[in-house]
């Protein structure tokens, strides 16, 4: 193969306007291989005059002289048998070339690399994975195997920029540079705290300044949840204002959550993440009125505008059609 390879990419890099195009070659194999322009006209569902035709066509575009044809048909001259040679490898070279592109096309619709935010990955993929399973059986079809990988917002923006991964999910603000994106799904932040803890009980107003001079209980730096926090705080208190330093800071969502839980201090999660625990009161959320904390969640990946064909495109349709 590696030979073939070679051949060809000699002839791309010395291709001229007298290189014929590989349906002519077809033609011309052909002819070579039938001894006959009637029989290859046969083979190939043509005329024959169609097929003399071309192979005039091919000897005055190349300016050499490939057949020489008889009442007893159609011979090959000594240059038509060296370039049968070179013809029948470029085109052995153009079907492997053509079944490889097939069958990467196939694998594109079967399987694909996924990384989201933790946010995402934990309470929005498996619902969708589970529907979009649901709906493959229904229409008995294959659903594509989606490998999934949890990690932050910027872990995934970085994955998907060198190649690691297929798709990525995110929940930072802003478009990434040099990603195409698509907004998927809505979200909403909100500071919790146990419920034994004074803010509460508190009556007044939670301010922005208050929750920025807080030591919070925070996730890692490059979480989406913790930079959008960061641009709500400086939308309202300016560019300069600088957080206090997290009481601790956790790498999961469902840490966060624990450490709340067990009183160590406030957070700001994804309402998604503690619907339950705020449903059952197991935690409390407190109101900062002055806040930006609605988001949008992004799919985002390496091309054009539009996702590209395949499992991508598949799974970002059926995500758009049962997003929350």
């Amino acid at each position: 193969m590696d030979s073939q390879c070679a051949f060809v990419i000699g002839l791309i890099m010395v291709l001229s306007p007298r290189m014929p195009e590989l349906s002519a070659f077809e033609v011309f194999l052909a002819v070579a291989k039938t001894g006959s322009l009637g029989a290859a006209a046969r083979e190939l569902g043509l005329t024959q005059q169609a097929v003399s035709a071309r192979i005039s066509s091919i000897e005055s575009q190349t300016g050499v002289r490939l057949a020489i044809r008889s009442v007893r048909g159609t011979d090959l001259t000594s240059a038509g048998v060296v370039v049968a040679e070179w013809a029948q490898r470029l085109i052995d070279v153009a079907y492997h070339v053509d079944a490889g592109l097939a069958s990467l096309r196939t694998e594109s619709r079967q399987k694909i690399k996924v990384v989201a935010s933790l946010t995402i990955a934990e309470q929005l993929m498996p619902r969708w994975l589970v529907l979009m399973h649901a709906e493959a059986s229904r229409r008995g079809q294959s659903p594509p195997e989606v490998i999934l990988t949890a990690t932050n917002s910027e872990h995934a923006i970085s994955e998907v920029r060198n190649g690691t991964a297929d798709l990525g999910f995110i929940e930072s603000p802003g478009v990434p540079k040099a990603l195409r994106s698509r907004v998927v799904a809505q979200d909403e932040l909100v500071v919790i705290v146990s419920p034994d803890h004074k803010w509460a009980r508190r009556s007044r107003i939670l301010s922005a300044r208050e929750l920025c001079d807080t030591p919070l209980v925070a996730r890692e730096p490059g979480s989406g949840t913790r930079d959008w926090l960061t641009g709500a705080l400086r939308e309202v208190l300016g560019d300069g204002v600088e957080q206090a330093i997290p009481m601790l800071e956790l790498s999961s969502a469902a840490a966060v959550r624990g450490a709340v839980v067990a009183g160590a201090g406030p957070a700001v999660m994804s309402r998604l993440a503690v619907a339950d625990d705020l449903a059952v009161g197991r935690l409390r959320a407190v109101e900062v009125p002055e806040l930006r904390l609605r988001r949008q969640l992004r799919a985002i990946w390496i091309g054009g505008r539009t996702p590209p064909a395949g499992a991508i495109r598949d799974l970002l349709n059926h995500i758009s059609t049962n997003a929350v």
